[in-house]
């Protein structure tokens, strides 16, 4: 099995899927992801400069993640950081800060950490600048 693949898979955030950490993978280290990733299994290290990023219902990060947008099912212990959009499905966990223009937290969804809605912090934290 493969720890990466490719694969198509559009009913999500908006594009296609390009990167997939599967159900029974483990990643140890930091990713940059100038696409999209979705993770169902489990992974240790953070993922920046990704387009969007699904934390499936199975996934689970210990670190860091920077992205456009963000959709979460699974568990996220770390600091999520948006420039468009960050969403925690019900039964979706994040421990940590989040700082996104725009978050919709579902009925059954878990956060504890402090938000930041402000689109200028979100640039400078990313590293980005949006028009």
């Amino acid at each position: 099995m493969a720890l990466f693949k490719k694969t198509t898979v559009t009913n999500y955030i908006g594009s296609d899927v390009l990167t997939v950490i599967g159900p029974e993978a483990f990643f140890h280290g930091s990713i940059t992801v100038r696409g999209s990733v979705r993770v169902d299994g489990e992974m240790e290290g953070n993922v920046s400069e990704a387009h969007e990023v699904v934390v499936g219902t199975t996934g689970k990060v210990r670190g860091n993640v920077s992205a456009d947008s963000v959709e979460i099912g699974g568990e996220v212990h770390g600091d999520v950081t948006c420039l468009v959009r960050l969403e925690i499905k019900a039964g979706g966990k994040v421990m940590g800060n989040v700082r996104s223009p725009k978050i919709l937290i579902e009925e059954g969804a878990w956060f504890e950490g402090q938000c930041s809605m402000s689109e200028t912090a979100s640039s400078v934290i990313a590293g980005k600048e949006t028009s």
